[in-house]
């Protein structure tokens, strides 16, 4: 195959390369970096360094289990915040240290040598059964979890027996489903419940009905789990709607990942609504949620309503004038 020149690299990566995710820059920029060749082991490293997902699964290792331990339960290290410390390390000389990093790599060297797999928790849990059959599960849950609804690109996602090994659950396609990594960890080895159609209750919409169609165009913010558009009707300037994809009637039938989803999607609208009109000093937030509270169209819609000094002679009361008589108090 010929050489690529300068032109036609810099061409590539800077017009034509199609990104989904971290891995090409990251292995060409690995390619360059040892002067044009390495090995898959080396490449897999430096992808592994910048992905966040792996990092944060590896994040919550550090702080619940072996942290945890160094900390609490031996008294070796201390934690302040996000930064851990070995207690009494100031007074280590630095032959030492040197030695104590020895005895720890010699103790790493034993554990790796006598142990047939030292990865198998990591693994069993991350789907290794087949390459082929946990590319099926994921592509399957479209890369998401199947309990929580996270993506792939936000948490490593794992390949969980749906029926635990330890209860005769069997290495098959029908016998998976796609978990993160804190899920899985919820879930443990105890609990058969099967996950996937959670999964497919996210994707339910309903024919005319005005939110499940929604024209894409009037969409002003968006998350994995819900949207969000101007009022058609709006009461004040800015009033906000933000409505779940899934149809579901009222906010009491939302599930926990999409009231998490909601919510940020409440706190990322109030400050946008705020750097853009100063004029706004407090918000109006609520959901109508049956015929006789005043809900007309039947799929669950949170109003953000911005409020102005002055934009009524009273606001005394709030969301209390639902019912007018009872505003005042």
């Amino acid at each position: 195959m010929p050489s690529k020149t300068f032109k036609e690299l810099q061409d590539f990566i800077s017009k034509d390369m199609r990104m989904s995710h971290v891995y090409q820059p990251v292995m060409l920029i690995e390619l360059l970096s040892k002067k044009g060749k390495s090995s898959v082991t080396e490449i897999a490293k430096s992808i592994l360094i910048n992905d966040e997902s792996q990092i944060e699964y590896y994040k919550q290792i550090t702080k619940n289990m072996v942290g945890r331990v160094l900390t609490r339960n031996r008294g070796i290290t201390e934690k302040d915040k996000d930064i851990y410390s070995l207690i009494g390390f100031e007074e280590l000389e630095s032959d030492e240290v040197e030695a104590l990093i020895g005895l720890c790599q010699k103790r790493l060297n034993e554990y790796l040598e006598n142990k047939e797999d030292a990865w198998s928790h990591r693994k069993k849990s991350a789907g290794y059964i087949a390459g082929t059959d946990r590319y099926e599960v994921l592509k399957r849950a479209k890369f998401h979890c199947e309990l929580c609804g996270m993506s792939a690109d936000k948490k490593a996602l794992e390949v969980d027996h749906i029926l635990p090994r330890n209860k005769g659950g069997q290495d098959e396609l029908s016998n998976y489903q796609a978990l993160c990594y804190s899920c899985n960890a919820m879930k443990r080895d105890r609990d058969d419940t099967d996950f996937r159609k959670v999964l497919d209750d996210y994707k339910h919409r309903e024919e005319a009905c005005l939110f499940c169609e929604i024209e894409k165009d009037r969409i002003i913010n968006s998350n994995e789990l819900c949207y969000a558009i101007h009022d058609g009707f709006p009461v004040t300037e800015h009033h906000t709607l933000i409505i779940p994809y899934r149809h579901v009637s009222d906010y009491f039938g939302l599930y926990q990942p999409e009231l998490n989803a909601v919510n940020q999607m409440i706190h990322e609208t109030k400050e946008k609504i705020l750097k853009l009109d100063k004029s706004v000093t407090g918000f109006n937030i609520g959901m109508n949620c049956g015929e006789d509270a005043g809900q007309t169209v039947f799929h669950c819609h949170i109003h953000v309503i911005p409020r102005r000094k002055g934009d009524v002679i009273s606001p005394k009361g709030g969301v209390r004038g639902v019912i007018p008589s009872k505003q005042s108090y």
